[in-house]
């Protein structure tokens, strides 16, 4: 299928009552019904605040599929191309049909409702699920691991969003979407397994490519078994990392949503037309891995006062914070220094001019407003 093709599928079947970055249960209720129509779903679980744990399973083909969203919180842009996915599945299309012949995808949509709500990486008992692999401490860490151990899957996708920090390699190219192929012991061999996943985030990678050039990256795959995907790949059971990232003025992840789900086509493609064994897994080592080289923005060339001889850097970065059922953007100063070995989403040239609060006062460190002046003259750190 063309990317041609690709694009046209995703903008005729994308979910419109998503969007933006707040999903949570109450989003995805309303959808679950139609569903029912054409696939199994099913409360299978609780959160520690009770909310419901669904699932959803469709295709009636041998190749055995699992993935879940939103084991942290907020990380919904997954959520997002999950529902769009399912939306082409029920509309129907040579693709969707040939995976759903081959392939049966059992999907856990939003594994941390609590989290969703909060808007929060963590549980409501502040615990990370994805650091809960092995002690299970958590209901939620029971529900994905007793769905794994009863479905059996043959490959395993955890679905993950990334902060915009993320570089592709040592490039002024920001990591859009990355991946991993999970360590499954110290050494980090490189194994039969682990050469499966490989093989097919190379095949999203080569798809990508036509998207996004030079802006797919991997993770470091040092080993931790409290995690999920190296518990799984462990396990010998394929497990790929999906990690939604920051597309250039992209703040609400629909650009990068529309690149996550032609990477769930992809990749749920190759699987229903290959008997994929991990020989063609040597394109991985290609994708440059993640560096953490980027800011939101940057003030190139400032001073912080006018008796300033030397110019500086003025690094910013956004945290999101959930106002109501908004979540917005709160630039804050992280960096007061030269900084030729960073990049930003937005660079702003100060030319030697000074650069202060939004009160006038001395520009400092965790400074955080969405105005600071430039030469007295009021600038906006972020807008829509």
């Amino acid at each position: 299928m063309t990317a041609k093709e690709q694009q046209s599928l995703f903008q005729k079947h994308k979910e419109s009552t998503l969007f933006h970055r707040y999903i949570t249960n109450e989003n995805i209720a309303p959808l679950l019904p139609n569903l029912k129509k054409f696939a199994d779903v099913n409360v299978v679980g609780k959160s520690v605040l009770d909310d419901a744990i669904y699932s959803i399973k469709i295709g009636t083909g041998n190749k055995k599929i699992l993935m879940w969203s939103q084991m942290h919180g907020n990380e919904s842009t997954t959520t997002k191309a999950i529902f769009d996915f399912l939306n082409t599945c029920i509309a129907g299309s040579v693709l969707t049909d040939t995976i759903l012949k081959s392939c049966t995808i059992l999907i856990i949509p939003i594994l941390n409702p609590d989290g969703a709500k909060a808007y929060t990486r963590i549980n409501a008992n502040k615990v990370d699920l994805n650091r809960d692999a092995q002690d299970r401490s958590q209901p939620e860490s029971r529900v994905l691991r007793e769905a794994f151990e009863a479905f059996k899957p043959d490959y395993c996708y955890n679905l993950h969003g990334q902060r915009t920090i993320f570089s592709a390699g040592s490039t002024n190219k920001s990591a859009t979407v990355s991946f991993l192929a999970p360590a499954q012991d110290e050494a980090c061999t490189v194994t039969p397994t682990r050469k499966i996943a490989m093989e097919i985030i190379a095949e999203m990678n080569n798809t990508l490519q036509g998207f996004i050039p030079n802006q797919v990256g991997v993770y470091d795959d040092a080993f931790n078994l409290n995690c999920v995907g190296d518990t799984f790949q462990s396990e010998n059971v394929p497990t790929i990392l999906f990690e939604a990232g920051h597309f250039p003025n992209d703040y609400a992840r629909e650009k990068t949503r529309k690149l996550i789900y032609i990477s769930y086509l992809t990749s749920l493609y190759y699987i229903a037309k290959n008997e994929v064994d991990g020989s063609n897994h040597k394109a991985y080592f290609d994708i440059p891995e993640n560096g953490k080289l980027f800011f939101d923005v940057i003030i190139r060339n400032a001073k912080l006062d006018v008796n300033d001889r030397k110019t500086i850097d003025i690094a910013i970065q956004f945290e999101e914070r959930l106002m109501g059922r908004e979540v917005i953007f709160i630039p804050i100063v992280k960096k007061l220094e030269n900084l030729p070995n960073y990049f930003a989403h937005r660079e702003i040239d100060a030319s030697g001019g000074v650069v202060s609060t939004i009160d006038d006062e001395l520009l400092k460190i965790d400074y955080e407003n969405v105005f600071v002046k430039l030469n007295n003259e009021e600038i906006a750190l972020f807008s829509k």
